[in-house]
């Protein structure tokens, strides 16, 4: 196969390849707080925060957090309430509590581990989030394989093959990424595939033209490098969800996720109105709300609901529903969403 041959030739290329790379990173790359005075707790902290996330919208969870958390020690030593509230906004809550936990695994240690299988076992911790900080704060030689190097190996490889899913991708490029750490830095060699991932090689729109690496590219020879790679399109579900506005007393209505929860474990949220047993009329409408979560498309309609005695009596009975004064909804951990929300219809 075409991809195949051009793996072979990428390899046999190997030394070239990395010191293009790694030339134009020592140039180019982006002034990142995490880079700077580089430490294994940065490595980690920015390592889970960026899973799903872009930096612009993490540098400023991250200069908060270290300010309120600065080591290992002072993240085990806090509390849930406390770490969730500094993630809020951030989204997907299962990181932040799993790099609570894995704080309160290292800091019991005699010494941090060094090798990814090491890192793997502890919580939150993927092949890629393992082979990331074990290569940067380590020298470990383990390739990081992303969305961002994905797309990388697949245009320079030509592979037209069509994957499943972005994990399939993964597992299909790693040994090719594993051949092309080779005898590197492992720490700048994996933060130049990723910067160049994330600032050149673009899923859209990549930019070939200024790209140091485009003399190694198959796909920049078919003239269409952003059809590379080839993933099956993300089914996307749609949900319709009922919310309701409730206030009494200058008190908002909440729902509270509850402990054991996947995604919302603590974070509050504006109730549905299954949870009131409530059916608003269409004029007490407030807002429509849109957002996607994974492979789902919300659509989110918010109704004033006024509570007589008899809901009022019905909240009470449901442990999940909390009455929140307004002044102390700062106080609080909302989901990012529900903040804004709140913040706008509270102006109303």
């Amino acid at each position: 196969m075409l991809s195949v041959a051009h793996a072979l030739q990428l390899i046999s290329h190997r030394p070239a390849f990395q010191q293009a790379l790694h030339a134009w990173y020592r140039v180019h790359h982006r002034k990142l707080p995490w880079r700077d005075v580089p430490s294994l707790y940065k490595t980690v902290v920015s390592e889970f925060m960026l899973q799903q996330t872009q930096v612009a919208t993490v540098l400023p969870y991250f200069d908060r957090w270290l300010r309120e958390l600065p080591d290992f020690a002072a993240l085990a030593a806090a509390s849930e309430a406390k770490v969730v509230k500094l993630w809020e906004g951030l989204g997907y809550y299962t990181r932040a509590r799993n790099l609570h936990q894995l704080a309160k695994v290292v800091v019991a240690l005699p010494a941090p581990p060094r090798a990814p299988a090491e890192w793997r076992e502890l919580p939150g911790i993927g092949p890629y989030s393992a082979a990331a900080i074990s290569s940067i704060s380590f020298g470990e030689p383990a390739a990081c394989v992303d969305g961002n190097v994905v797309r990388i190996l697949a245009r320079l490889t030509g592979e037209g093959r069509l994957f499943r899913d972005g994990s399939e991708a993964a597992k299909h490029f790693t040994p090719l990424a594993d051949q092309l750490i080779i005898g590197t830095d492992p720490a700048t060699h994996n933060q130049a595939m990723m910067e160049l991932g994330a600032t050149v090689c673009r899923r859209q729109n990549p930019l070939c033209a200024s790209c140091q690496v485009a003399k190694f590219c198959a796909a920049r020879a078919t003239g269409r490098p952003e059809k590379f790679p080839r993933l099956k399109p993300r089914l996307i579900e749609q949900r319709a969800i009922t919310r309701v506005w409730c206030e009494y007393r200058d008190k908002l209505l909440l729902r509270r996720g509850p402990a054991k929860a996947k995604r919302l474990a603590g974070m509050h949220e504006l109730p549905e109105a299954s949870d009131l047993g409530v059916k608003p009329s269409k004029s007490s409408l407030l807002a429509v709300k849109r957002r996607t979560i994974t492979r789902f498309q919300l659509t989110e309609s918010v109704y004033r609901v006024k509570p007589p005695a008899a809901l009022r009596k019905r909240i009470t009975r449901n442990a999940a529903l909390e009455w929140v004064p307004v002044k102390q909804l700062d106080c609080i951990a909302l989901s990012g969403p529900h903040r804004r929300w709140i913040g706008e219809l509270g102006n109303r």
